[in-house]
């Protein structure tokens, strides 16, 4: 069936953060070495599905892991990386560069199904979408899911028929969330697996218009289990 658009959201791989065991968020981790071996990984397979004569946008958070791995993916593709912060990570407030044990013992969970029983459906969405995770100048869901749909809309509003979106793993599902047209605010107990490295591939098709979530978290291209 033929195509309007390709969307490939990229999560960045391997970096500092991960093997220090730290929390990332915005705490600006370079990749490590590691992980540039993977981002060439992944510019290596999206130049494969890419067809050569096709044009390609690639847009990148701005935190130093995604605009490296983004920087290597657009030269591989011919172009150049474009910013957008909007496609950062969940903000974790001032635990972010922390040792994640540290926010371990302070994490507020959210809600789970049998906390909420009995109360609207939307309301249980709410509950979730703004809970307070307990850590100072953290971001709610909502918050993020908000920043990142407003970075998707600009995304989606070009008439690209190949675009890279290099972002983060919890993004990574509110990404996803908007190509399908999930509205937000049924978005609270939606997660998309993801892994570091990873490549969700997501289509529109000429026919009907149908957006589909074709290849979810693909890490075959690192050559991983």
């Amino acid at each position: 069936m033929a195509l309007t658009r390709t969307l490939y959201v990229v999560t960045h791989p391997e970096s500092r953060h991960h093997v220090e065991g730290r929390v990332g968020g915005w705490f600006d981790s370079p990749l490590t070495e590691r992980g540039r071996s993977q981002a060439r990984s992944i510019a290596t397979e999206l130049r494969r599905r890419i067809p050569a004569d096709a044009s390609a946008e690639v847009v990148t958070s701005d935190l130093a892991r995604t605009r490296s791995t983004a920087e290597v993916v657009a030269e591989a593709l011919g172009t150049r990386a474009q910013v957008a912060a909007g496609l950062r990570e969940k903000s974790y407030g001032i635990a972010e560069g922390r040792e994640q044990s540290w926010l371990d013992e302070r994490f507020v969970f959210p809600p789970k199904p049998e906390d909420v029983a009995g109360s609207e459906h939307m309301l249980d969405h709410q509950a979730r979408l703004d809970h307070d995770e307990g850590i100072e100048g953290a971001e709610t869901r909502r918050e993020l899911g908000t920043r990142v749909y407003a970075a998707m809309d600009e995304i989606l509003a070009r008439p690209a028929t190949h675009q890279v979106v290099v972002t983060h793993g919890f993004a990574h599902t509110f990404v996803i969330g908007r190509w399908l047209e999930v509205p937000l605010d049924a978005m609270g107990w939606a997660a998309f697996a993801a892994r570091s490295g990873c490549i969700t591939e997501l289509t529109e098709d000429a026919a009907f218009g149908n957006r589909t979530l074709r290849r979810l978290a693909d890490v075959g291209h690192l050559g991983e289990s």
